[in-house]
């Protein structure tokens, strides 16, 4: 991943020899943006609006803003709002992102990635990662590209469709370019890693003709490895012992009672032993298990912060093909280099027989888990390519009314390799002495560390490879205006029409298809989902000019959409403004939203697994005949004598077919004030309940609710769910691939103020941005107790504290400027653990500084520190790497950059 450092660095040096000349030369000071209130039209309603003036809760970034943060990764910015929460990925956390690795995201709410409509320029964008995904691929769209972001934190289906059930994020790209910009970045860790390297070239021209800017964006980030911030398991509750993973490096199993010990003693209970790790030991020797001697540390295999590359070319421009009528485009293209490293894979459950040549036990045993690390590690890599087309018309019909008409085109190919996986095929035939030792097969010794020769290795080592991709495809026109004169102002309306299409396809490596690689066998995916839709809003205003009723404005809109594999849905959004005084308005709305289920959950293939479940008939003699279970397990014609056999059920997994989408409603209701010149205050409630949720529930908890049912009235114990062999009593089907159940409801309050103010001949900006979370209870079918969500961090689900927030000061001179801002994570709850260490969090505060300085009218240096105190992050219980939650806290620690920013008219 250093193909372009060396050009970058030479940029970054050319830059900087140019502050010395241009220093020289500089005349005129840039000119500051006033202290005033800056209205920036908003997406919230296809009519337009400002933030202030929206019916629902917005927010706007703007490119000041972005600037001031020093962020370079969208993922990173978006992330750090309040509104944002639970499971995302990003350059730390992507290597557990599932179905897209590496794939950095934005979660609104924390309701889910896939219930966040991410837009460009008001129009969507073709999803990205691996294949049949579920999720924008954030890294191919450029931060320099970006003139603001406005975040809908609202259910927005009515106005844009299916999956804005969270919220809506639309990057509206600057409008146009006058000359040439280079912009370069460096930075990196206090623990000299993780070099941030950036290269920006943006050269645009507009006139009466029209516009064009393009854009070359390269970024290489790489690693921050873990272990130089922790060091092991546990590192940071014990200066003495770690806790290490119990896939150990010489293999482990559990001994019966009578086995012998290599000094002779005899075992009185089943034992849990390890095999010989120690390098050139002696193979055959092996001990009672102790975690603390053999626990593995994974930690140097793992890193706080993933690499990653990133190249982008992109084109944005308009032409007037008449005073009225403008063509314009849009063309991108983004190719995304990533890799996360992993330790060495795992051997699981090879059973050994007493007489086998290289069990030095004298028993039946079961190998449960052996780390070869003979194998060194795995690493996951993934070569994304996205491509977006966007073209159309735009005009003017007269001074009130406008239309738009635009086809989207965009595709996502990739291939994604783990590299030093094990074919499990192979490794039954290394140790099947009937096979081993002809026909080019070596024998294999897998009991105790060092014992497996290279030419074992060559023999079941393969490197993992699959590929798979996203296309979308959409029409839609748009007109919007002024209807008639009312009263109290214009009537206006918009409306139009949408025709999309999504594809969907992965095919993993043939090994995993078959079932043969180590890990999850998988089928291949391959999909498509067509809409139609159609919509009108209605802008109406009320009354005005009234005492403590300057304004009310009542917003409409509809939504019908109809898909080939649902049918109709129809979505209904009704908003009120009510501006009492010049200082105090009152705003609200009362939306339906659906999310139409995506390609990899109606597609992905079933595929059969033992998966660990429990049958509550089995040894239901034992108990009370008037209990429900036994009477239940009796009426399902299950035997008196039954009794499970081993602890895992043959269950199917996957995708469904016959999903349905998902429904909302979400209310808000907010409180706007202006009491002083500069100050906006905004206080908006929202409440949002989830039904129909796609979901996967696991075969046990299926089998209990079922049972545990008056008279099996359950829909678990339907024959869709799981069956029953009328001989024996066995499960000889169950299901557990997703479907529609279950409920989710949400309930907080945004709070943001904004003052604007000048003191001591500065211009200065006070931003506060906080989100309560009061409640977040899921509840996963009928019947079901729910689960509280709210306050808990951990467990593989990110982090839901209560509280977020962001606060920042910027301060503005001739030349310079100065911000300092501070992000705010609440305290939370472990998900699993009760007590001890990690069990709670506390709050956790990360400070951010950057001082920028118009060296002249062209050149702008800046020069930033974040996480300026170096806070760690804290120790959650239920998530193993890094000791902390990747999708909550930062890892990478106390970091530096400077940025240099040349422009030439």
């Amino acid at each position: 991943m250093s193909l372009m450092k060396t050009p970058l660095r030479i940029a970054l040096a050319t830059v900087s020899a140019g502050i010395c000349c241009a220093a020289a030369a500089a005349q005129n000071p840039p000119q500051q943006p006033a202290a005033m209130m800056e209205e920036v039209t908003v997406t919230g309603t296809r009519i337009e609006r400002t933030d202030i003036d929206s019916v629902g809760p917005v927010t706007v970034i703007t490119e000041t803003e972005i600037e001031a943060t020093g962020i370079t990764s969208l993922e990173v910015l978006l992330q750090r709002l309040p509104a944002a929460a639970g499971f995302g990925g990003n350059q730390t956390s992507a290597y557990w992102v599932s179905n897209g690795w590496g794939t950095p995201q934005i979660n609104l709410r924390g309701l889910g990635i896939n219930r966040t409509l991410v837009l460009v320029n008001g129009r969507r964008v073709v999803f990205g990662g691996t294949g049949a995904n579920s999720s924008v691929d954030l890294s191919m769209i450029p931060m320099s590209l970006i003139g603001r972001i406005e975040v809908l934190k609202d259910g927005a289906s009515a106005t844009y469709g299916a999956d804005a059930m969270a919220g809506v994020v639309n990057l509206i790209t600057k409008p146009s370019v006058q000359g040439f910009e280079i912009e370069g970045k460096f930075g990196m860790t206090a623990e000299n890693d993780g070099e941030e390297n950036l290269l920006d070239l943006t050269w645009g021209r507009s006139g009466a003709w029209g516009d064009l800017m393009v854009n070359l964006s390269y970024q290489d980030n790489d690693a921050s490895p873990l272990a130089d911030r922790v060091p092991c398991p546990l590192a940071s509750t014990s200066a003495t012992a770690c806790s290490g993973s119990s896939s150990t490096i010489g293999g482990r199993t559990t001994l019966p009672a009578g086995a012998l010990l290599p000094d002779g003693s005899v075992l009185t209970e089943p034992t849990r032993i390890n095999f010989n790790q120690t390098p050139g030991g002696d193979g055959d020797f092996y001990e009672v298990f102790d975690s603390a001697r053999h626990g593995f540390n994974y930690n140097p295999y793992f890193n706080a912060v993933q690499p990653i590359e990133r190249l982008s070319f992109t084109t944005l421009g308009s032409y007037a093909l008449s005073d009225t009528t403008r063509w314009f485009t849009e063309l991108m293209y983004t190719r995304r280099d990533s890799t996360q490293p992993a330790s060495p894979a795992t051997l699981r459950d090879i059973a050994y027989a007493a007489d086998h040549p290289t069990n030095p036990t004298g028993v039946d045993f079961v190998l449960e888990r052996r780390r070869l690390l003979e194998n060194g590690a795995r690493r996951f890599e993934q070569d994304v390519k996205t491509w977006r087309v966007v073209t159309g018309i735009e005009g003017d019909i007269n001074d009130d009314w406008s239309y738009d008409l635009a086809l989207n085109w965009g595709r996502n190919t990739a291939t994604d390799a783990i590299t030093n996986n094990i074919n499990m095929r192979r490794v039954g035939a290394t140790l099947d002495t009937d096979l081993c030792g002809a026909n080019g097969i070596p024998c294999a010794d897998y009991i105790g560390f060092g014992d497996v020769t290279a030419e074992v290795l060559d023999y079941i080592v393969f490197n993992q490879e699959g590929t798979g991709g996203n296309k979308q495809i959409s029409f839609s026109a748009n007109i919007t205006g002024a209807v008639l004169a009312l009263p109290a102002g214009s009537l206006r309306f918009a409306g139009g029409l949408e025709w999309r299409e999504d594809k969907g396809w992965r095919d993993p490596d043939p090994l995993v298809l078959a079932g043969i690689a180590l890990g999850n066998q998988a089928d291949a995916i391959a999909g498509e989902i067509e809409a139609r839709e159609v919509y009108g809003e209605v802008h109406i205003p009320v009354v005005s000019g009234l005492p403590w009723v300057q304004a009310l404005d009542l917003d409409l809109a509809l939504r019908h959409s109809d898909y080939d594999l649902f049918g109709d849905e129809s979505t209904y959004k009704a908003g009120l403004n009510w501006q009492i005084t010049d200082a105090v308005k009152l705003r609200g709305t009362l939306t339906t939203a659906f999310r139409a289920p995506n390609v990899p959950e109606l597609f992905g293939g079933v595929s059969e697994g033992n998966l660990t479940t429990a049958d509550p008939c089995s040894g239901y003699a034992a108990l009370s005949p008037s209990s429900v279970v036994y009477q239940n397990c009796r009426a399902a014609g299950v035997p008196l004598n039954y009794n499970q056999l081993g602890s895992t059920i043959l269950t199917d997994r996957g995708g469904n077919p016959e999903l349905q989408p998902e429904s909302a409603d979400t209310y808000t209701l907010g409180l706007v004030l202006e009491p002083l010149p500069g100050l906006s205050v905004t206080i908006d409630y929202f409440d949002i309940d989830i039904d129909d949720a796609v979901r996967e529930i696991s075969g046990s908890n299926k089998l209990a609710t079922c049972y545990n049912s008056a008279g099996l009235s359950h829909e678990f114990c339907a024959p869709s769910h799981h069956t029953r062999n009328t001989a024996n009593g066995d499960i000889n089907f169950l299901s557990t691939q997703k479907f529609n159940t279950g409920r989710e409801v949400m309930q907080g309050v945004d709070f943001g103020a904004v003052y604007r103010f000048e003191a001591a001949g500065l211009s200065n900006t006070l931003d506060l941005q906080t989100t309560y979370l009061k409640k977040y209870e899921s509840i996963a079918f009928d019947g079901d107790q729910p689960t509280v969500i709210d306050g808990f961090i951990g467990d593989g689900n990110g982090g839901y504290p209560q509280w977020r927030a962001n606060a920042s000061l910027t301060t503005r001179g001739d030349r310079w400027s100065g911000t300092y801002s501070v992000q705010m994570i609440g305290e939370g709850e472990d998900f699993n653990a009760t007590t001890g260490i990690g069990s709670r969090m506390p709050s956790v505060f990360y400070h951010n500084t950057q001082f920028s300085y118009a060296v002249s009218d062209a050149v702008n240096v800046s020069v930033g520190i974040d996480n300026l105190f170096d806070r760690e992050a804290p120790r959650v219980a239920s998530w193993t790497d890094g000791n902390t939650d990747t999708m909550t806290y930062d890892l990478a620690g106390r970091r530096g950059y400077i940025r240099l920013t040349y422009k030439i008219d």
